[in-house]
């Protein structure tokens, strides 16, 4: 079958590789109805994640059909249409009773090197790293799934592969972060970052029941779909002073809630602060890049929550702990419990509340996929979300 490789720093080649076997009997193999490019597959193009093993199949947001189940998955059929979540849970571990699939103690084989660096290993994920367990990704034909009988859910027919297919991830990912702001009526949430996670950030902050969500960033075609698509009210951050117009609009008070959706290559708000994380992440002495965090903590009201989306991997470097301890600010971040959210979320898009596929900027073969990476990675073409045709 084809695949998207991971080659090395910004090569991703599409390759011909042997096809997926069951190799369990809670697997099952799919084919490959859509798949996407996630931002956070940026960060493996862009060499900042590590463990990567030239050749790894890369991609996590995927929808396909059945096309073989192993013995003991008796919660799907050959040719059942499902989306498949990007963290890989067993089900039954202290996490996965308690939902918190992101987390599941079974998922990982590789845990040892996540418990090096974290302490404790998290879920493993498709296409995103051997210390994430080394599995296979979907931006490909066929696509192993382990713990089928757990992970995939079924589309119902009136939902399309487009609708259905950030269920995946960017979706929940987005919901849960504005679940953690712990939104309450009239609340001001501001979010950093225009691109998927943040509008989805920003359409479910509406959905909880925000009254004003705030959008910022720098790329002028984002703010406007963020101001159109998702209701928000955009800020560019390079022609204006975010904290205190986040004053002003808010009273002085300052947003009620944050939501930092940028992650570990945020580009800073001016020379000198780009240059030196860039610097220091170049020099391996710190791994990502806080320019948004920083930010974000500052702006956020006092007795605020700030609630991270955006991925960070590893060490940071000076943090304004006194602000956050000053105001007594609520942190909340992870990755995603995908699975606890995605029958919830399929009920909004059955009645009409949301339309995932707004964030659709282009659909391309597979075979183009390289050249969509570069794409995406210079935001050209006012990309913001490339889906994948196999």
């Amino acid at each position: 079958m084809r695949a998207v490789c991971w080659m090395g720093k910004h090569d991703v080649q599409v390759r011909e590789v042997p096809d997926p076997k069951i190799l369990n009997s809670r697997d099952c193999i799919i084919k490959v109805k859509l798949s996407a490019i996630c931002g956070s597959d940026l960060h493996l193009y862009d060499g900042y994640i590590p463990t990567m093993q030239e050749g790894d199949i890369i991609g996590h947001e995927v929808i396909g059909e059945v096309v073989e189940i192993g013995n003991e998955v008796d919660n799907l059929t050959v040719g059942d249409r499902v989306v498949i979540p990007f963290p890989i849970a067993c089900g039954s571990c202290h996490y996965c009773k308690h939902e918190q699939h992101a987390l599941c103690d079974n998922s990982n084989p590789n845990a040892h090197m996540a418990e090096a660096a974290y302490g404790y290993s998290p879920a493993g994920i498709f296409g995103y790293s051997h210390m994430l367990g080394g599995y296979a990704g979907g931006q490909a034909e066929y696509m192993r799934v382990p713990f089928a009988d757990v992970g995939p859910m079924k589309v119902p027919d009136g939902v399309t592969d487009e609708q259905a297919l950030f269920l995946s991830d960017i979706f929940p990912t987005g919901y849960q972060a504005a679940l953690n702001c712990n939104i309450k009526s009239g609340d001001t949430v501001a979010v950093w970052g225009c691109g998927p996670v943040g509008l989805f950030a920003m359409k479910s902050a509406k959905l909880l029941g925000a009254e004003r969500v705030i959008a910022i960033d720098h790329v002028p075609e984002r703010l406007e779909k963020a101001r159109r698509d998702a209701d928000a009210e955009p800020l560019h951050f390079e022609k204006t002073s975010v904290l205190s117009e986040l004053k002003e609009m808010t009273g002085g008070r300052g947003p009620d809630a944050v939501i930092e959706a940028v992650g570990m290559e945020a580009h800073g708000f001016n020379a000198a602060d780009h240059f030196y994380d860039k610097a220091k992440q170049t020099l391996r002495l710190e791994t990502d890049r806080p320019n948004a965090l920083r930010q974000a903590i500052q702006a956020c009201g006092k007795g605020g929550t700030v609630s991270i989306p955006g991925v960070y991997g590893g060490i940071i470097d000076k943090m304004p702990m006194g602000a956050a301890f000053g105001k007594g600010l609520t942190f909340k971040m992870g990755q995603t419990h995908v699975q606890r959210f995605m029958n919830k979320l399929m009920g909004h898009i059955e009645d009409g509340d949301i339309d995932p596929s707004f964030i659709i900027s282009h659909r391309v073969p597979l075979v183009e996929a390289p050249a969509a990476y570069e794409m995406f990675k210079h935001k050209r073409n006012n990309c913001i979300k490339v889906v994948l045709h196999p």
